[in-house]
């Protein structure tokens, strides 16, 4: 059996996959973010039951909202305040008595599509979300890619380059993004920031899903921001397929179900490519909000 964890600023979801991967069990706990005991408790309780009902120890993996220090066993994440610094990893495999691994979510979220039935085909996967944020991670052959720091896939924290200046223009105001620094993609690409452009070019505070409504009825003002949007969410791929040249591009997010991205990207893509590569397969996510939890069960496949 393999446990799924996925701690979150409100709840810690446990999942229950057999061993063919399916879902079989699942349930949620409010998160203590405040107690660090409690929270190691809440970990402890949700282990404990799904030991009893399913008479086993399964294999537990963490999906966290933040970055893992894997050397020195502790998280950065501001979600959970009880978990701050704390060596989480050493004190949950000591609590739950059994080896845990532990991830960042964006990390959990591509390895949850990566052994999807339809993509495990792919033996290099770029997950990528687009939603409060933009986040990111690295799948070969079925493993995460962490980095020495725990911030491989941190792509939203990849600095404007001088061509999206150039389409975006004077009018786009230079955002400071949550990590500190100032021109973040994160800042244009996420929900808020398909916004922030939207307002940018026309004055309106509008909602992403009324601005996709609009482009779909015919607006112009609406079109023109997709095409906008489009254009530097191609230059922004273009630099990162470049460099870890995926098989599979897997899009998850609340943007992720605006479908004309499906349609849109693989045009614009190619010209932000070596004439020689290949476009990888580009998806959307299949697994939405479960992806968290099952890609933290799957952190243990292959030992």
């Amino acid at each position: 059996m393999y446990y799924g964890f996925d701690m979150g600023g409100t709840k810690i979801e446990l999942a229950v996959f057999d061993n063919d991967l399916n879902q079989i069990w699942q349930k949620r706990l409010p998160t203590p973010k405040e107690d660090y005991q409690l929270l190691l408790n809440i970990f402890k309780t949700l282990t404990d039951e799904a030991d009893a009902l399913f008479n086993c120890q399964g294999k537990i993996g963490v999906g966290v909202p933040g970055i893992v220090n894997h050397q020195q066993g502790t998280v950065f994440t501001t979600n959970v305040p009880a978990a701050q610094y704390k060596p989480l990893i050493k004190d949950l495999t000591e609590k739950l008595g059994r080896p845990v691994k532990v991830e960042n979510d964006a990390n959990c979220f591509a390895l949850s599509e990566a052994w999807d039935k339809e993509f495990i085909q792919y033996p290099t996967v770029l997950g990528l979300i687009l939603g409060t944020g933009v986040g990111g991670g690295f799948v070969i052959n079925g493993k995460v890619l962490s980095g020495k720091n725990g911030i491989a896939g941190e792509i939203g924290h990849m600095n404007l380059t001088l061509e999206a200046n150039k389409i975006l223009g004077d009018r786009v105001p230079q955002i400071v993004c949550g990590c500190g620094k100032t021109g973040c993609f994160e800042t244009y690409l996420s929900g808020p920031g398909f916004e922030r452009l939207y307002f940018s070019y026309t004055g309106e505070n509008v909602s992403a899903v009324d601005i996709i409504q609009r482009y779909h009825q015919g607006e112009q003002d609406a079109i023109l921001h997709v095409e906008r949007y489009m254009n530097v969410l191609a230059m922004y791929l273009g630099n990162i397929v470049t460099i870890f040249d995926p098989d599979l591009l897997v899009i998850g997010g609340g943007l992720s179900q605006f479908d004309e991205i499906y349609r849109l990207l693989p045009e614009i893509l190619p010209r932000h490519l070596y004439s020689i590569a290949e476009l990888p397969a580009i998806e959307k996510a299949r697994h939405g909000d479960s992806g968290g939890s099952r890609g933290a069960a799957f952190l243990q496949l292959g030992g």
